[in-house]
């Protein structure tokens, strides 16, 4: 492979596939590099005057802040964000969907629930209403060690899910719905066997109002430390009672079921100029093959997707999921203005330094990952997925933040790819590290699960490594350890989104 790659026919830069010395001459291209143009980073393939536009991927991605000669380094120095008008297009792009026939090889094994969702991992839950039982929580769960649990084969583990809020907000209104929905989509999650839905009992995020958003279900137990009368008795009852949901829980097994039970988080972190390229394209190909095959992909973060929601928007299945999306971006644009920032104050310092230079480019690789098939709903965050095929929650861009939404919403997968090396875990949801370039997955292999460097080296096409993805997601469905997993992450990073003002 090259020095460089042009994504786009009509691109005005390509991507430097390996450091590029000032100087050297690219045939292939018939120009010059002025300077050093680093690994992933951008150069000019023409000479482009103040206030045009820059293309990538055949798209918008910045506008020239001064001249920019031909083979020279384009970046923050000389490419800046500012507004256009997309073209939303609504439902120009959509396209019949033919599902494929479920067979062995599209199937995993997985833990059948009574109201028919399909769990990936068999956890027994402890869910703090309120960071004021978090401690205590931790202590009961402290109790499960590996040698208690070798008695429950059956169970993958006893899991304290803690946090640092549930009190000092306004009792109702959007913000403390979006909370309740939080609680209630992870009391439900097929992934747990059964939850202890444990608080403090004077807190604003009650549990009466937790048990009647879930329906009061038997796989739901609650302790409050007040009424318990204080800590050192709520955790000795709460060992037993984890004791008694860890013998049920250990009844369930494995059954073969289809990939459309499957539910998958979409996310990316600490991206690079070459996620775009190889591991999110990658895992919009693995994503399609799960949605041909009777599943759901959610994909997030709103905030980067700004500027590329026009490719959504065109491929929405109905007119009032593009309007839902439109919506949710306007929105967005009021709320950072609110709090005096940008919806555009994005890409971070670490995705600057892997080549990534506005939020419209970030955007562009971030969208690849949700494939080619139609949008066929828009969610507000943390809200119950029913819809099948491709979906889209709102959610801000920060990983844990928005996995915990979707986790809520009833994803029992995610696919996390990674540029510069994010280590995210998500339990009681497995949680698939993906590689855009080799030298990440060598420097990082013991938090790496799969390698999509593979397409930057030319060894490996999208669409291979996108199948090798959808291979790896039935396997870690049916059990196999993400390494993650293995090195014991996953517990700290539930985040819900905190909307409120803490009062």
């Amino acid at each position: 492979m090259g020095h460089i790659l042009k994504l786009g026919n009509l691109d005005d830069v390509a991507v430097a596939l390996h450091t590029v010395s000032a100087g050297q001459y690219l045939d292939g291209f018939a120009l010059t590099t002025l300077s050093d143009i680093p690994a992933g980073h951008k150069l000019a393939l023409r000479t482009i005057l103040p206030g045009q536009p820059v293309r990538k991927f055949n798209q918008i991605i910045g506008f020239a802040a001064r001249p920019i000669e031909q083979g020279e380094h384009i970046h923050t120095h000389n490419l800046i964000t500012d507004d256009f008008q997309r073209d939303y297009a609504i439902g120009s792009d959509i396209r019949p969907l033919s599902l494929v026939e479920p067979t062995e090889a599209s199937c995993f094994l997985g833990y059948r629930r009574t109201d028919g969702r399909v769990g990936t991992r068999n956890y027994v839950g402890i869910l703090t209403t309120v960071n004021c039982s978090a401690t205590v929580a931790r202590r009961i769960a402290a109790h499960f060690t590996s040698e208690v649990l070798s008695s429950y084969p059956n169970v993958d583990g006893v899991v304290a899910i803690t946090h640092g809020t549930g009190c000092g907000m306004a009792e109702h209104g959007e913000p403390a719905d979006l909370l309740r929905r939080v609680f209630a989509g992870y009391a439900t999650h097929p992934n747990f066997a059964s939850v202890l839905l444990l608080g403090l009992g004077c807190e604003t995020n009650q549990i009466d109002h937790l048990v009647t958003l879930t329906g009061a279900t038997n796989t739901l137990r609650t302790s409050t430390i007040q009424e318990e009368g204080g800590t050192s008795a709520t955790i000795r009852s709460g060992i037993v009672t984890v004791y008694e949901m860890l013998e049920q829980a250990n009844q369930a097994t494995r059954v073969p079921v289809p990939a459309s039970h499957l539910v998958l988080g979409l996310q990316c972190g600490g991206s690079d100029a070459y996620s775009g390229i190889s591991a999110n394209p990658a895992l919009g190909v693995a994503a399609d093959l799960l949605i041909r095959n009777g599943g759901t992909a959610i994909l997030s973060e709103t905030p980067e997707i700004y500027g590329a929601e026009h490719l959504l928007t065109c491929r929405a299945s109905r007119p009032e999921v593009a309007e839902r999306l439109i919506e949710r971006i306007h929105w967005w644009e009021q709320y950072t203005a609110r709090h005096k920032g940008s919806i555009d104050n994005n890409p971070q310092p670490g995705n600057k330094t892997g080549g990534l230079t506005t939020i419209l480019e970030k955007s562009l690789g971030a969208v690849s990952k949700a494939g080619t098939t139609n949008l066929n709903e828009v969610y507000l965050y943390a809200e119950p997925v029913r819809e099948r095929g491709l979906v889209f929650m709102d959610s801000p861009g920060f990983d844990p933040v928005s996995a915990t939404g979707q986790v809520a919403g009833g994803a029992n997968m995610i696919c996390f790819t990674t540029g510069r090396g994010s280590v995210f875990g998500c339990k009681p949801t497995p949680s698939i590290k993906i590689a855009s370039n080799t030298a990440l997955f060598r420097r990082m292999f013991d938090d790496m699960d799969i390698n999509c460097g593979s397409i930057i080296d030319g060894t490996q096409t999208v669409e291979q490594a996108g199948a090798a993805i959808f291979a790896e997601i039935l396997a870690v469905a049916s059990g196999k350890p993400t390494r993650s997993e293995i090195l014991g992450f996953g517990e700290e990073e539930f985040q819900p989104w905190l909307q409120s003002a803490t009062l």
